[in-house]
């Protein structure tokens, strides 16, 4: 069974993800932390619970789902986990927090990239197994990361409850978006649908009541 533990951060209230089960091991979904105060409380919880972080994933590489890894790769040794084309994203993300907040220096000491994910690439953990669906539209990276056995998605900013990422900042594309959205449809009704902001969902209801659907 999956334990999935939610940490909203920074100021645009972003969902970090840890996820476990009984075998210990985790990964770290969308590390958003701006400072040391917000990983110290994500910290906690792993020594707490005696989780072994193994995997940094990243449903894309906008700031406030990223700035938050030089925390995961100094203290858990972890190289962050996500799609090549939000590399420039990545890389611009001083202009990003710059466009936003007005402030550049927190992009100081970020890792570099991992390991590049592909659609349909499996990210094991314990006894479990994420399964990468490649969704572009809020970026040109963006992916889903999907439990089967469990029935749990984690949609990052392709989907929230009875809205969508906006396509309106570099990469965005609402053509692709629209593509991704008929994807995640095809998913069972029942599946959680863990989002990058706001509360979880389920695919069912966004069906039924998201009007971008």
């Amino acid at each position: 069974m999956l334990n999935i533990k939610t940490f909203r951060v920074n100021p645009i209230s972003e969902n970090c993800y840890v996820v476990s089960d009984e075998t210990k091991e985790a990964v770290i979904i969308d590390c958003g932390c701006f400072n040391e105060s917000e990983w110290a409380h994500i910290k906690r919880y792993i020594s707490d619970n005696e989780l072994k972080p193994v995997h940094a994933l990243n449903t894309h590489l906008h700031f406030d789902h990223a700035l938050g890894l030089k925390f995961v790769q100094r203290d858990c040794g972890l190289l962050p986990e996500a799609n090549k084309s939000d590399q420039t994203l990545y890389e611009k993300m001083g202009e990003q927090l710059a466009m936003f907040f007005g402030i550049r220096d927190s992009v100081s000491g970020m890792p570099e990239i991992g390991n590049y994910l592909r659609d349909g690439n499996t990210v094991t953990f314990g006894s479990h197994e994420l399964k990468v669906l490649l969704t572009p539209g809020h970026t040109p990276g963006s992916v889903c990361f999907y439990c089967e056995t469990e029935k749990v998605l984690f949609s990052g900013d392709t989907l929230f409850q009875c809205s969508v990422g906006r396509t309106d900042l570099e990469g965005g594309s609402q053509y692709d978006l629209m593509h991704s959205l008929t994807r995640l449809s095809e998913l069972p009704r029942e599946t959680e649908v863990y989002p990058g902001h706001g509360g979880k969902t389920n695919i069912g209801f966004e069906c039924d009541n998201n009007p971008y659907f």
